[in-house]
């Protein structure tokens, strides 16, 4: 993809007068970025640049524009720049603006106060491994540590964490644009103006960025390798697949709900002088049981991690919901969801996932849902468990020769009619 020519958002598609933005060194920043983070390159200079003097510093739209301050430009070192440059585009590569979307949706949060969180929380995803190695940290950068928060979690983990107040006050004039918190300003150009990428260019820029980063991994940080490996990997819809038990969790009196000031109650109006919170649904509690048996191969235990990883965000982030139970023939260990790679998937030896489903289900409190990702050769229960239960099966090839050496005749059973199934890696097949 080539560099336009730069527009202003008064006239879209026209170019900028001479001398109000400094473009020979906004670009050299950009190519000193290009230089230090070479797997960003692609995403580098697929963004288009706009003038705007409405911009604080440097902003992008989820269309892949970049709304340039000239005088930030003037009065920033060209090493800052480049870091700025790499900041930004993380907020598109990591779809901050969808994600932030979704997370206003769930848990109701509105306003210009809110999507300012959610852009400080996705400065600190971003920023607590960009910085170092060539990367000169700009003034005034957003980072975990800057709230006591710790390093290494996703946007939606820290937005749980911190409310704005006197700690964030210095960050009051932080503004990305909607590419970091999905609010479009009055300045940009929106869906209908120039140069702006349609939604095939950008999976396309993310696609080779990921190929990238996966092609020569050597000192790229861990956050960008695993965004890599969930890009090629894409992970299952689950929003949607536990949705229903969502609904489910919800149904009952009293069941599936909690009570928020984040939204206060309509009865508040009738109420002077009081703010009486409205009741909210919870997400539902998810027990992970995991197939760590010997036909299960080290890349397909990975899968299941990055699902597990997609698990936690669909519901919110909220970890504390999540457990995982690594399973062969015996369930082992229940694991409370801290940081998925750190969990030890111990097994080796045979298959039967009831054990699973029988300590999931001793749980306190029970669990809302059961997912189980396994290759399908396990006895599964005679009875449907009383919670909903989603069942995704690595990919097979050639199945019906390699279930049992011993006997070539062997098929097990398919997964019950009560289970939703889908295939992992590809798109959801629901029963």
């Amino acid at each position: 993809m080539t560099q336009d020519a730069p527009v202003t958002p008064d006239t879209p598609g026209a170019p900028c007068t001479p001398g109000t933005l400094d473009f020979d060194k906004l670009f050299a920043a950009r190519l000193h970025a290009a230089r230090v983070r070479p797997y960003l390159a692609t995403a580098l200079f697929a963004l288009h640049t706009v003038e705007s003097r409405r911009v604080p510093t440097m902003a992008v739209d989820r269309y892949w524009r970049c709304y340039v301050s000239p005088a930030f430009v003037d009065r920033t070192p060209v090493e800052e720049l480049a870091g700025v440059w790499v900041h930004e585009v993380s907020h598109l590569l990591r779809d901050h603006h969808g994600r932030s979307d979704r997370v206003a949706r769930e848990r109701g949060l509105t306003g210009p106060g809110e999507r300012l969180r959610m852009n400080i929380a996705a400065d600190c995803e971003i920023n607590d491994d960009v910085f170092g190695d060539g990367r000169v940290r700009p003034e005034g950068a957003v980072d975990p540590a800057f709230l006591g928060l710790p390093e290494g979690e996703l946007m939606e983990d820290y937005l749980r964490q911190f409310r704005l107040g006197p700690l964030t006050q210095s960050a009051a004039w932080l503004d990305c644009g909607s590419g970091a918190d999905g609010l479009e300003r009055e300045w940009e150009l929106g869906p209908d103006g120039a140069h702006g990428l349609s939604e095939q260019e950008r999976d396309a820029v993310r696609f080779r960025v990921a190929q990238s980063i996966t092609a020569r991994p050597g000192n790229t940080p861990k956050g960008w390798q695993r965004w890599a490996e969930e890009a090629f990997h894409p992970p299952q819809p689950w929003r949607e697949l536990l949705g229903a038990a969502v609904r489910s969790a919800a149904s009952g009196p009293g069941t599936g709900q909690d009570y928020t000031y984040g939204r206060p109650s309509r009865r508040s109006a009738g109420v002077p002088g009081a703010v009486l919170p409205s009741l909210r649904r919870r997400p539902p509690r998810v027990s992970v049981v995991i197939d760590t048996s010997g036909s299960v191969s080290d890349a397909e235990l990975g899968s299941a991690l990055l699902e597990v990883a997609a698990i936690s965000r669909a519901v919110g982030g909220r970890r504390d919901l999540i457990t995982v139970l690594p399973c062969d023939v015996a369930a082992r260990i229940v694991h409370p969801l801290c940081r998925a790679e750190g969990i030890p998937l111990v097994g080796g030896g045979g298959t039967d996932l009831r054990t699973g489903f029988a300590k999931a289900l001793r749980a306190q409190p029970r669990p809302d849902v059961i997912v189980a990702l396994t290759d399908g050769q396990t006895p599964w229960p005679q009875t449907r468990p009383p919670c909903r239960t989603v069942v995704g099966l690595f990919p097979r090839q050639q199945a019906a020769r390699s279930w049992d050496e011993d006997d070539p005749d062997y098929v097990p059973d398919s997964p019950p009619a009560w289970a939703r199934v889908v295939v992992i890696g590809s798109a959801p097949a629901g029963r």
